[in-house]
C-alpha cells in the first residue's frame, strides 16, 4: 500500500475528497479549449523556447507557484504590486527574492494578443510551471485550468501563511495542513530544490549563530558547513548565491534527497525532513526506488494546483497580471 496514502483519517479524507471533487468540477483539462484553443501552445512554445537559456528560471517558476498556493490559494495574486496603502505578497520577507515576474507577463502578453481577457494569470503560472519543470527534465502532471485571477494581495498573510526555511518539522506540518496537503506532500514538494540556488542569509545563522551564541546548527554535516564557510558564506549577512543540489542544480533529479540524508540540505527546513520518522523513511523509499519520485511529485504538484482556486464567477481574468482591473 502507498504510504501517501496511510496518514489521513478516516474524517479528513471524507473532507479532502469533497474539496477535491468540487474544485475538480469546477477546473477541467483543455478550458480553454473552445474560448482561446492554442492557450496551452502558446504557453508552452514560450517555455520550450526560452528555459533552455535560462534553466535557473524553472526554480524561480515552481517557487512563485508554491509561494502562491499556500496564500488565498492558487490565484496569482503573488503577481499583483503592492498599492497605497496596501503592501502586498511581492513585499513579503519570503518574497523579495522571487524572480519570474517579467517572464509570466511576456506570456500574458502573447496571450492577451491572441485571446484577450480569457486566460488567467493564475493559469499561465501553473501551467508555465510545470512545462518548465519537464524542460529541466523533470515529469509533467495534468494542469487542469479554469482558475480565476483573486483581486487581493496581503503582505502579512504571505509572511504568515508561506513555509520558511527556518521552520522544524511541526511548523511545516501546520503549513502544510492547513492547505489541505499532507506530510508526503512535504516531503515530495521539498523535492523542488533539486533545482535552483539559496542565498547565504537563508541559512547562514546554522553557519554562525545557531541559537544566537556563535554556534554552529549540529544537525548540519560539519565538513560540510567548514566548506561553506570556506568558498560561499564567509560571513553571517554573506549573500552569495548557493546551489540546493551542489553538482545537478539545472537538472529535476534524486540529489537534492542525496544531500538532505547526508546532512548537507541548506535549510533548517530540509534538516527537519529527517526528524519525522515518517518522512525520513519516506526519503529512503524514493532513494531506493521504492516510491518513484517523479511519479509521486507529479500527483502532490496537481494537488497542490488544486489549493483553494477561484473559479466560475469569483475573482477576475486580469488584462495585467501585476494589477487588478
Amino acid at each position: 500500500m502507498k504510504m501517501r496514502g496511510l496518514y489521513y483519517s478516516g474524517l479528513t479524507i471524507l473532507l479532502f475528497s469533497a474539496f477535491l471533487q468540487l474544485t475538480q468540477a469546477q477546473l477541467q483539462l483543455g478550458f480553454y479549449a473552445k474560448s482561446c484553443p492554442n492557450a496551452e501552445k502558446i504557453v508552452k512554445d514560450f517555455v520550450d523556447k526560452h528555459i533552455p537559456n535560462a534553466p535557473s528560471l524553472a526554480a524561480a517558476l515552481i517557487r512563485m507557484h508554491f509561494h502562491d498556493c499556500f496564500v488565498r490559494g492558487c490565484d496569482a495574486s503573488i503577481l499583483l504590486n503592492s498599492t497605497s496603502p496596501n503592501s502586498g505578497e511581492k513585499d513579503a520577507i519570503p518574497n523579495r527574492t522571487l524572480r519570474g515576474f517579467d517572464f509570466i507577463d511576456r506570456i500574458k502578453s502573447l496571450l492577451e494578443a491572441e485571446c484577450p481577457g480569457v486566460v488567467s494569470c493564475a493559469d499561465v503560472v501553473a501551467l508555465a510551471t510545470r512545462d518548465s519543470i519537464v524542460v529541466t527534465g523533470g515529469p509533467s502532471w495534468s494542469v487542469p485550468t479554469g482558475r480565476r485571477d483573486g483581486r487581493v494581495s496581503n503582505r502579512t498573510e504571505a509572511n504568515n501563511d508561506i513555509p520558511a526555511p527556518t521552520d522544524n518539522f511541526t511548523s511545516l506540518q501546520t503549513h502544510f495542513s492547513n492547505v489541505g496537503l499532507d506530510i508526503i506532500d512535504l516531503v515530495l514538494l521539498s523535492g523542488a530544490h533539486t533545482i535552483g540556488i539559496s542565498h547565504c542569509t537563508s541559512f547562514s545563522r546554522r553557519l554562525y549563530n545557531f541559537t544566537g551564541a556563535g554556534d554552529q546548527d549540529p544537525a548540519l554535516d560539519s565538513e560540510y558547513a567548514a566548506n561553506l564557510k570556506a568558498r560561499k558564506c564567509k560571513s553571517l549577512n554573506d549573500t552569495t548565491k548557493v546551489e540546493m543540489d551542489p553538482g545537478s542544480r539545472n537538472t529535476f533529479d534524486l540529489g537534492y534527497y542525496s544531500h538532505v540524508v547526508k546532512r548537507r540540505g541548506l535549510f533548517q527546513s530540509d534538516a527537519a525532513l529527517l526528524t519525522n520518522n515518517v518522512t525520513s523513511s519516506y526519503i529512503q523509499q524514493l532513494l531506493q526506488g521504492s516510491e518513484n519520485f517523479f511519479t509521486e511529485f507529479a500527483k502532490s504538484m496537481e494537488k497542490m494546483g488544486r489549493i483553494n482556486v477561484k473559479t466560475g464567477t469569483d475573482g477576475e481574468i486580469r488584462k495585467n497580471c501585476a494589477v487588478v482591473n
